[in-house]
């Protein structure tokens, strides 16, 4: 079992050369999987945590509903935002600057092997997290991710998330809207969910937010619930 964690900061990068990433890596830690029991090997797998910032861009989860992207392909040129169709669950959001993305490439057999729970605890780390800046973040039943004042007509999302597994390991993540342009929401019908707003902690906050101030809280709860053993920086491959 190994409960260290590779922590990977890409800085801006585009979306699909991060997705590339996130899957050459998944599919090295099956591999190893795979060959440990075929030939009944204790090999241990590593962990990896990827921060990323994206250029503008839509993406579709492999449920999702082509009808919830409300631009056309010139449209999104004119925007200057890519649009892709991936593999994670869920239905569609949007990345772009001002927004921290995670993905954390787990072994879950290396901590526990619950998709409930894996989920639930995203979710309560970016809790955790704006809770230090007052915000009262919560789930809303049936919707992962974090939302504010849910059960009202003021529900909004600050926080999505959408996950891949295979093989107990996991890939793609969360996305915090921090100090997002909430505008390029408007042309998305957010995780397909009409009638719900998208919210970012500098709307609720009135002011910009340090986005390295809010990586060190995410990992400082995310090595608490997870129980990490160490974080480990690693700058290639």
């Amino acid at each position: 079992m190994n409960k260290n964690i590779y922590l990977v900061e890409l800085f801006q990068k585009d979306y699909k050369a991060t997705w590339d990433l996130q899957a050459e890596l998944l599919q090295s830690i099956v591999d190893l999987k795979i060959k440990n029991r075929r030939e009944e090997k204790q090999l241990r797998t590593n962990n990896y945590f990827l921060f990323v910032e994206h250029p503008h861009v839509y993406t579709l989860g492999k449920s999702g509903d082509m009808s919830n992207l409300l631009l056309n392909e010139q449209q999104l040129k004119d925007k200057g935002a890519s649009f892709y169709k991936i593999n994670r669950g869920g239905d569609i959001t949007y990345h772009g600057p001002g927004q921290i993305v995670g993905y954390p490439i787990l072994d879950l057999e290396n901590f526990f092997t619950d998709i409930h729970k894996y989920l639930r605890l995203l979710e309560e780390i970016i809790i955790k997290v704006i809770h230090e800046y007052g915000l009262k973040g919560e789930r809303s039943e049936g919707e992962t991710g974090v939302w504010l004042d849910v059960g009202t007509p003021f529900a909004r999302k600050i926080c999505a998330m959408g996950i891949r597994t295979s093989r107990w390991v996991t890939m793609h993540g969360f996305a915090l809207n921090v100090n997002t342009n909430l505008g390029y929401f408007d042309n998305i019908i957010p995780c397909g969910i009409k009638g719900k707003a998208v919210t970012s902690m500098e709307a609720e906050l009135g002011k910009k937010i340090p986005q390295e101030e809010i990586k060190e809280k995410i990992l400082k709860h995310f090595k608490n619930l997870f129980e990490v053993d160490e974080f480990i920086k690693k700058t290639s491959f």
